[in-house]
């Protein structure tokens, strides 16, 4: 009861209200330093919510941050001439929340639409508030003590259960500390130097891949295992590449050949194995293909390499259209001709060079078939619109000059047999 004992002397012996007056003030102070940050510094972030600043003023890590600093001063400068307990409660709690903050932020901005992300946000709140009350009333040495005392055994090395938790915090917070660091290399050194998206995506992975690899290796320095260890795992990892995990491997590395190759670039209009879509991403063992119909195909990297790709995006490629129409055998051959060139020039984004063309393709029992051929740039912006306008330019304009249209025979039969069952009803009737 020693512990409790100093905690009730602090509290009794502290001055209340100078220290919550000390504590405002440095509220304050940081919250003005934010205001004006935030007003400086706060479009300059692309659109998102900046890990430091936030979306306002005080959404960011840098609010309990500067408090922090404000309130451990004022603590060490009040703590010689009085006894202080409120304001090292606050210092205790301002801890907390700024690691939060700086955590919560980093992988909401990472993984924005990850639900095991914003688990693993609440597990680790709720673990840094538990560790701020129990330093704050002087609980948190004996319970660190009990940790260590809980020991087991790793193969020949014993390991108590608190290095198991230092050695997990530590390395998910150099983890956390990595994504940011990526991030913000990303920021401001790729995206303002790398114009191309490929080579950009490129520079990223290798930049968070040596990264993570390098705060792995130092988190696990940290908490005590000898990395001349791990050369008997590397490999193991190199044989289980080597067998079980080739096709990973291999789609890793095509990855990193498309992207360094530059065949094939995020934007690209490409058709693999039937599907044709554009690239909206290429990831490190997949690439991501959308079509224009809203689809998306997984298609692995490994396929990128080994099988035939098309690609369609080009400065000279154009996307051929075509709409098939039957007129009647005496329709005027020139007349639909002009009405199916003229419906086709009037839509802006057929091109005029190829210009439209319209063939005569064959006799049919209906009367004359006319094929009308042409060419469009810009297929990211859907083709059934285009040849909808077509279409419906051309039914307006045979219609106005009295073209003729038969009926399809097979919606003449379907006609007829609704006529004859009609009958039949009124027989029976």
């Amino acid at each position: 009861m020693d512990i409790f004992d100093k905690l009730i002397n602090d509290f009794q012996s502290s001055s209340a209200w100078l220290e919550f007056s000390v504590l405002i003030a440095c509220l304050l102070l940081a919250y003005g330093a934010m205001r004006g940050l935030h007003a400086r510094y706060g479009h300059l972030n692309d659109g998102k919510p900046s890990v430091w600043i936030g979306r306002h003023a005080l959404d960011g890590a840098l609010f309990p941050l500067l408090a922090l600093v404000l309130v451990f001063t004022s603590q060490e400068i009040l703590a010689r001439f009085s006894t202080v307990f409120w304001l090292r409660v606050a210092v205790s709690l301002l801890v907390s929340l700024s690691v939060i903050r700086f955590v919560a932020r980093v992988l909401s901005r990472t993984f924005p639409h990850s639900t095991v992300v914003r688990l693993i946000e609440r597990i680790f709140s709720w673990l840094a508030w538990g560790a701020a009350v129990l330093h704050s009333i002087g609980l948190l040495p004996q319970v660190m003590e009990e940790l260590e005392a809980l020991q087991f055994n790793i193969g020949k090395t014993p390991v108590s259960l608190l290095n198991l938790i230092e050695g997990t915090l530590s390395a998910g917070l150099m983890m956390v500390a990595v994504l940011w660091l990526s991030t913000l290399f990303e920021q401001k050194v790729i995206n303002q130097w790398v114009s191309d998206l490929s080579m950009r995506k490129v520079a990223m992975n290798i930049t968070r891949s040596v990264l993570i690899l390098v705060g792995l290796l130092v988190s696990l320095s940290m908490v005590g295992v000898d990395l001349t260890a791990l050369s008997v795992m590397g490999g193991a990892i190199g044989v289980g590449l080597g067998f079980g995990m080739q096709k990973i491997a291999s789609n890793y590395v095509s990855g990193f050949l498309v992207l360094i190759e530059r065949a094939l670039r995020i934007g690209d209009n490409v058709r693999v194995d039937g599907f044709e879509g554009r690239i909206t991403d290429i990831r490190t063992r997949y690439t991501i293909i959308r079509a224009l119909n809203g689809r998306e195909s997984i298609v692995p990297n490994e396929t990128l390499i080994t099988q035939r790709v098309e690609n369609l995006t080009g400065f000279d490629v154009k996307f051929g259209l075509s709409t098939n129409i039957v007129v009647g055998m005496d329709s005027d051959v020139e007349q639909v001709r002009g009405i199916l060139l003229e419906a086709a020039a009037a839509q802006p984004r057929v091109l005029k060079t190829p210009a439209p063309s319209v063939a005569l393709v064959d006799f049919v029992e209906q009367g004359l078939q006319f094929s009308l051929s042409y060419y469009i740039n810009d297929p990211q912006n859907g083709q059934g619109n285009v040849r909808s306008e077509v279409n419906l330019a051309v039914l307006r304009g045979l219609r106005a000059a009295g073209v003729s249209l038969p009926v399809p025979k097979q919606v003449v039969q379907i006609t007829e047999r609704g006529g004859v069952v009609a009958q039949a009803a009124e027989k029976s009737s």
